[in-house]
């Protein structure tokens, strides 16, 4: 008994494998992942100094790379597409038991999730190199779902082209119409909220429902066309159509209202303990310490001098009253690159011409001139200082008297006693609005 039972067991076929199955594992599908992977990963690498550390910056990068993405996909689609036409084995599919929708699907969804599964590797990837730098903010990945949607609706929108246009450039010629098409499209135009590569707009992130609108609308439509194409009763494409211009039509009327204020640029982080005190947007809040320290030997100068603005602070819409623009630490890539101050001179350097802004000033008188000079060298001397005072002192007769009353003007603020240069610097910052003469002390 039991060897009989062995027998027909043995004898028993093996199941066949799923067609998404076979598809998925082997062949193309993979290579195309691969192809997205490497075209958004490409892009990423080679701009990394401009958004490792700034978790807005690489969500925002990561969007962008849908325009390169997006045709990359499309053409991947379109070449799998044509893949029956090559092997000439249409007619031998036409008579398969499988409806022609069935075969659609069962070859274009194995590239359609490798193509996301390669573009979620990049944003899995970028997401850890930023970590270990990220300044105070948090990941952003809202945008991720309906990017990924996107690219899944250029897979199949392309496949169906790739099955209609009977030739090898259909691939292509579909990859650069798309890039330039997503290229094309004018910022607040019309379209503009319909294109999924539309580049983000910095310090803002859209509301919750503008990725389901989004996927709505790419998805809807590239499942319309496929229905359309390939299925038996092609009144079912009405159904996606329906949900697509459902979210063409909540993304064309919602305008600007699909996108909402970083609610973290509103927020100052303030280092109360210096005079000045020192406030960075809160986006940024874990650089403070290095922004204080880089600003250290300027408020250990200002201690006790009266007439200063009452902070450094780095807003959205610029200084308030009585506040002083802090240097912008962005974009990223300048002063702030990997989380780290990577010119604290010239950041501080910056930070006094900000103290010693006289708004509108036209002209200077030449004893403002050699104070605002004399001012700056003492708190913060610009790192170019030696190379403009030597080209200075190869000049005329009247540059050379130039220099010498400005070199002379730093040694007198330089030499004076603590509390005699105190009385001075104070005079001086209450009198900073003013172009000419009148209150600036001399020197």
């Amino acid at each position: 008994m039991t060897t009989t039972t062995d027998t027909l067991t043995a004898a028993t076929p093996k199941a066949a494998p799923h067609p998404l199955r076979a598809e998925a594992v082997r062949g193309f599908p993979p290579l195309a992942g691969i192809a997205v992977m490497v075209a958004v990963g490409v892009m990423m690498i080679a701009t990394a100094r401009t958004w490792q550390g700034d978790w807005a910056e690489t969500a925002g990068r990561m969007h962008d790379g849908l325009l390169m993405a997006v045709p990359v996909a499309a053409a991947a689609g379109c070449w799998h597409g044509g893949r029956e036409r090559r092997r000439r084995t249409e007619e031998l599919w036409g008579t398969a038991v499988r409806p022609p929708l069935t075969r659609l699907l069962a070859s274009a969804v194995p590239v359609a999730l490798w193509v996301a599964v390669g573009y979620l590797l990049v944003v899995a990837c970028a997401s850890l190199a930023t970590w270990p730098y990220s300044p105070g903010d948090h990941p952003h990945l809202i945008l991720v779902p309906g990017d990924t949607a996107a690219l899944m609706a250029a897979v199949l929108l392309g496949h169906v082209v790739g099955r209609i246009v009977p030739s090898l450039l259909a691939a292509p010629l579909l990859g650069v119409a798309g890039y330039a098409g997503l290229a094309g499209v004018v910022p607040h135009d019309g379209v503009q909220p319909l294109d999924p590569a539309s580049f983000t707009l910095n310090g803002s992130w859209p509301v919750w429902w503008q990725p389901l609108a989004m996927a709505a609308w790419t998805l809807g439509l590239a499942l319309a066309v496929a229905l359309a194409y390939a299925a038996r009763r092609r009144a079912t494409a009405l159904l996606p159509l329906a949900a697509a211009l459902t979210g063409a039509a909540l993304l064309v009327q919602g305008g600007d209202a699909t996108w909402q204020a970083d609610p973290l640029l509103r927020r100052q982080v303030c280092d109360t303990s210096t005079t000045p005190a020192i406030c960075v947007n809160a986006r940024y809040g874990a650089v403070l310490p290095q922004v204080t320290t880089a600003l250290s030997g300027i408020t250990g100068r200002l201690r006790g001098v009266e007439g200063l603005p009452v902070r450094w602070a780095d807003r959205e819409n610029g200084p308030r009253s009585g506040e002083a623009q802090l240097p912008i630490l962005t974009p990223v890539g300048w002063a702030l690159v990997r989380g780290r101050l990577v010119r604290p001179d010239q950041y501080a350097y910056e930070a006094v011409a900000a103290l010693m802004n006289r708004g509108e000033c036209e002209r200077q008188s030449e004893r403002v001139a050699f104070a605002d000079d004399a001012v700056m060298s003492y708190l913060a001397p610009n790192p170019a200082y030696r190379e403009f005072d030597a080209i200075e002192a190869r000049g005329d007769a009247a540059e050379r008297a130039h220099l010498r009353a400005s070199l002379a003007a730093r040694a007198k603020l330089a030499g004076m006693d603590e509390e005699r240069r105190r009385v001075w610097l104070s005079a001086y910052f209450t009198a900073r609005a003013a172009c000419d003469d009148a209150g600036v002390p001399s020197l």
